[in-house]
């Protein structure tokens, strides 16, 4: 029996984001930690993180507030070395009137946001840990958690490691192993589900000239297609093609060579971003909103896609999950300071009260973004091009949906 203050539950990047975050303080705070993760993670003696360049490799896009918890993490030198900034986002309708653009430079940031690959992210945040960890962190890696049951003072976690069964004891449990958490529906944590009909086509497209550091998001008839800037590769620009279909378009155009993709592509984009003259591996997977509906019992707290999915049209689903590590980490820092149980349902239940707001707010714009974009009403399409137009001319409005973007409405990160 091994006892601990705090277990992470999975070691993705919510999870392993959260042990990054707490482990400058661990000493300090006397925090004992562990990270469980089914996939193997590096001997300590292979550390040091390698970007094995892919074509097909997936991104994500971190918004500009991540910049600072990154810093403060102090991974964000070693992560920068791969990073794509988005200097423009440019948002329109194909055939519509209305533009918006956001420009970094007038909001007087670096950048808007920044494009990394999942891997190179994954591999620098685990790094870190390997690199950095104490007596006060233990990563157990390749291992299945069996079992979780509430206890005194917190809960009890039964697990397998090559082959052998070990039983762990945390005042706190955070369970961060993704939206297809076995463990979450072995424990009877349920969710709600509402399907939007609709699938995501993921690929990285080639262009025939510079991206120029742009990001678009373009509505069109069959739905948004989001366009992010990645590192080039051989010389050849790269971006992230993120196209929402509906899921009686999804099996034709997957039905597609990569030629007759690029040129149905190439069609329902239009040609702002130049010419798409290569594609790569794709990817499809269906668009729902889930939330679990338990986030928190006595000891436990559900983190990132294991709390909640949710539209990728704003693109705000893994800064959401952040926003919920940078929370959690102030409130174990806070109480641990104070002396207080990490696991005290009601701690845990003003904390989830403020994610939920966070949550709904979020789901919400996301939501109403997909259904005024979406809808064929000839009042609201007029509207909504008008709207577009008026963001576009309006300095004070394209802040405030500037720095909602980009993560600045909301409270800082303390972590210290």
């Amino acid at each position: 029996m091994q006892g601990y203050d705090l277990v992470i539950i999975g070691g993705g990047m919510v999870g392993a984001s959260l042990a990054a975050a707490l482990l400058p303080l661990a000493e300090s705070l006397q925090l004992r930690m562990a990270l469980i993760e089914a996939q193997p993670l590096p001997d300590d003696g292979q550390s040091e993180p390698r970007f094995v360049p892919s074509y097909d490799a997936r991104s994500t896009a971190l918004a500009q507030g991540v910049r600072t918890l990154y810093k403060r993490m102090g991974i964000w030198s070693a992560l920068s070395e791969h990073l794509t900034p988005i200097d423009t986002i440019h948002v329109s309708e194909r055939g519509r009137f209305g533009t918006t653009r956001l420009r970094a430079e007038e909001e007087s940031v670096p950048a808007l946001g920044y494009v990394v690959e999942n891997h190179w992210l994954g591999q620098v945040l685990i790094s870190h840990l390997q690199q950095h960890r104490s007596e006060y962190l233990d990563l157990i890696s390749p291992a299945e958690v069996t079992g979780l049951s509430p206890i005194e003072g917190g809960q009890q976690v039964e697990l397998q490691v090559n082959g052998e069964t070990r039983t762990l004891q945390a005042q706190l449990v955070v369970m961060a192993d993704g939206g297809r958490s076995a463990l979450r529906e072995r424990i009877g944590i349920h969710y709600s589900e509402k399907a939007y009909g609709q699938h995501a086509l993921v690929a990285n497209v080639s262009l025939d000239r510079s991206h120029d550091n742009i990001a678009y998001e373009r509505f069109t008839e069959g739905g948004p297609i989001a366009l992010l800037p990645g590192e080039a590769l051989n010389g050849r620009p790269r971006c992230g093609l993120v196209w929402t279909l509906s899921d009686e378009a999804l099996d034709e155009v997957l039905a597609l060579d990569d030629a007759a993709f690029l040129q149905r592509l190439q069609q329902t984009f239009g040609f702002r971003a130049g010419r798409f003259v290569a594609v790569g591996e794709r990817f499809h997977y269906p668009l729902k909103l889930a939330l679990a509906q338990e986030q928190v019992r006595s000891g436990l707290v559900v983190l990132g896609n294991a709390a909640h999915a949710l539209h990728p049209i704003a693109g705000q689903g893994y800064n959401l999950a952040l926003r919920g590590v940078v929370a959690l980490a102030d409130l174990i820092i806070e109480r641990r300071r104070a002396g207080l149980a990490l696991g005290d349902i009601e701690g845990l239940s003003r904390f989830v009260q403020e994610r939920q707001q966070d949550q709904q707010r979020t789901i919400g714009f996301s939501d109403l973004t997909l259904r005024a974009f979406t809808s064929d009403n000839s009042l609201l399409r007029l509207g909504r091009g008008a709207g577009l137009q008026l963001l576009d001319v309006c300095p004070a409005l394209k802040t405030v949906f500037a720095r909602a973007a980009m993560g600045l409405d909301q409270p800082a990160a303390r972590l210290r």
